[in-house]
């Protein structure tokens, strides 16, 4: 994907696959971290939270903040 126009952050809508852009931006926040993720290194995000992550480890990180029974 390329970046987008405005230096700013980006909306977006995450999807299965994708994720499709609802405010135009050059970065995304991670929801862990707090760190900016540029739209066209992001790889990592839940559908069901909505939510961007930096890398698997931010990822897996909140899936065991919501689930803190899955194995460690």
């Amino acid at each position: 994907m390329n970046r987008m126009e405005s230096n700013g952050p980006a909306r977006l809508r995450y999807k299965d696959a994708e994720f499709e852009v609802l405010v135009s931006g050059a970065y995304v926040l991670c929801a862990v971290t707090g760190r900016q993720i540029m739209l066209d290194e992001l790889k990592y995000w839940s559908v069901d939270r909505q939510e961007p992550y930096v890398d698997v480890l931010a990822s897996v990180k909140r899936e065991r903040e919501v689930n803190p029974k899955l194995p460690r």
